[in-house]
């Protein structure tokens, strides 16, 4: 008999993280097309069908085989009140070996920025990291102009650690990125932040 793995969800104070679903479609759409200009300056360029049903789908299929090989947990992340989406977080990139390390992304809708969720976010992931996967280190990066990002980074228990040349393309062109790291074992300052 085959054992079917219940899918990952994370429970915080206001907030739920959990994998997409083709039921999702409706809201993200949406969430993302209201929040176009507050994000695009910060994001590689959309693809002409980033808002298509088709790429929706395809990205649902990634989330699940991502996580199913313990590879990456795109996490939608919704409001425990009433189910809204506000955005996502993903822990992605996931060495095992001597790295024992991920990488970690986000964003947030424009109506739901600075209010906190993204910290809260960032918390129960960490925590999760830490714990449940028992990685020694998550790494970001954001542009350093994006004063918001590097605030909920730091206040997030990240530590800054340098500068990476022209590491992503952004809104079109090749950009310099700030980089940060979280440490389980931090002896630079507290990292065990919920």
């Amino acid at each position: 008999m085959l054992l079917r793995r219940r899918p990952v969800r994370l429970d915080a104070e206001r907030i739920v993280l959990r994998l997409p679903s083709h039921s999702d479609f409706n809201a993200w759409t949406a969430l993302r097309d209201e929040s176009r200009d507050f994000l695009t300056p910060w994001e590689p360029v959309w693809s002409r069908d980033h808002l298509s049903r088709k790429s929706f789908t395809n990205r649902v299929h990634w989330a699940a085989r991502a996580a199913h090989a313990g590879t990456g947990f795109p996490f939608f992340i919704t409001r425990r009140s009433d189910g809204a989406l506000l955005g996502a977080v993903t822990l992605d990139n996931i060495r095992r070996g001597p790295a024992q390390s991920a990488t970690v992304g986000y964003w947030i809708g424009q109506p739901h920025a600075r209010q906190g969720y993204m910290r809260e976010a960032l918390g129960v992931l960490v925590h999760y990291a830490f714990t449940t996967l028992d990685l020694s280190r998550i790494e970001a990066a954001c542009l350093p102009e994006n004063a918001a990002s590097r605030g909920v980074l730091e206040k997030s228990g990240f530590k800054y650690e340098g500068v990476a040349q022209s590491y992503l393309q952004i809104d079109g062109r090749w950009r310099n990125h700030v980089l940060y790291a979280n440490l389980r074992s931090d002896r630079r300052g507290r990292t065990d932040v919920r």
